[in-house]
């Protein structure tokens, strides 16, 4: 069994916690745009605890946070420094570190619904140049609800990328019961997501975003549907979770409007509870998304997997 990968938590209330400016619908991007010098520390807070992947806080630079004309003004800037601000933060930290740049859903977090694939380009296009243009170590298209939009970022990311860096994507999942069938929030089944994943050649699939019940079983599918293929390259995709700590989500949620109430149960103790669950599984790869904290990377490295 591989040693685990241990991620990032959560920027939004980290940056909170450190003073970071924050209010809807800017929300993690406005940090980035008035205090980057405290976006930074918060990589560094992260590193410290134990992770050794730290993602870019490029998670909100798109239109549906920040605005059409701000973006269309300030997108390359304000992508291309969340990159150089990570690096920076591995670079004072001194340890050996990856810089993951975040590609999130272009149209609002949990709503396949919202998708609109004739502004896919516009918004993507310059968004993924200038997170290319700092240098990443690798991409993460993450909170994905909808292969169709997972598919294109992919496509145009090879079409881009001439360093082809590794390419992981992470799916979000419809909250509610556990189920031998776990389905993205699109209501397409995890099974159908990482076969066409694995076809689509990415180096990591992941889950986050929700409930560590449902996790659990995603993980189980995608190790079955891996195992099962005689190629050994799609055998050794590696697999990783970071589940957010909010009750369950419904289909009409709305992306992003505030800072969600967390469950008081996802202790660091009884999230690591799950990290273990997970790891025997057989992910290689384990952080935490919206509030899990820098005290929850703590307690899963002093797991020593």
């Amino acid at each position: 069994m591989t040693s685990l990968t241990i991620l990032d938590g959560g920027m939004s209330r980290e940056l909170q916690r450190l003073g970071a400016p924050f209010r809807q619908p800017e929300w993690s991007a406005l940090a980035m745009m008035e205090t980057p010098d405290i976006v930074k520390q918060a990589h560094k807070e992260f590193i410290q605890a134990g992770s050794r992947v730290v993602t870019t806080n490029s998670y909100a630079l798109v239109p549906f946070h920040i605005g059409e004309q701000v973006f269309k003004d300030r997108v390359a800037e304000l992508a291309t420094n969340s990159v150089a601000v990570a690096h920076a933060a591995v670079a004072e930290s001194g340890e050996n570190v990856l810089v993951a740049a975040s590609v999130p859903p272009l149209f609002g977090s949990y709503r396949a619904d919202l998708y609109e694939a004739d502004r896919f380009d516009e918004i993507a296009r310059p968004l993924v140049t200038a997170l290319q243009a700092g240098k990443p170590d690798v991409w993460l298209n993450e909170t994905q609800s909808l292969l169709a939009e997972t598919l294109a970022m992919k496509a145009l990311i090879d079409s881009i990328d001439t360093d082809h860096r590794p390419y992981w994507v992470s799916f979000t999942l419809e909250d509610f019961e556990p189920s031998d069938t776990p389905k993205l929030r699109s209501g397409e089944t995890v099974r159908e997501a990482v076969q066409a994943m694995a076809e689509a050649g990415v180096d990591a699939i992941m889950f986050n975003c929700s409930q560590p019940e449902t996790i659990s079983d995603a993980i189980r599918v995608t190790k079955e549907v891996l195992a099962s293929n005689s190629d050994t390259r799609i055998q050794n995709i590696k697999v990783g979770a970071y589940a957010n700590a909010f009750a369950p989500q419904p289909k009409d949620a709305t992306a992003n409007d505030g800072l969600d109430e967390v469950r008081p149960d996802l202790t660091p103790d009884t999230y690591t509870g799950w990290v273990k669950e997970w790891k025997t599984l057989g992910a290689d790869m384990i952080g935490g998304c919206c509030g899990i904290g820098v005290e929850h990377i703590a307690a899963i490295k002093a797991l020593n997997l």
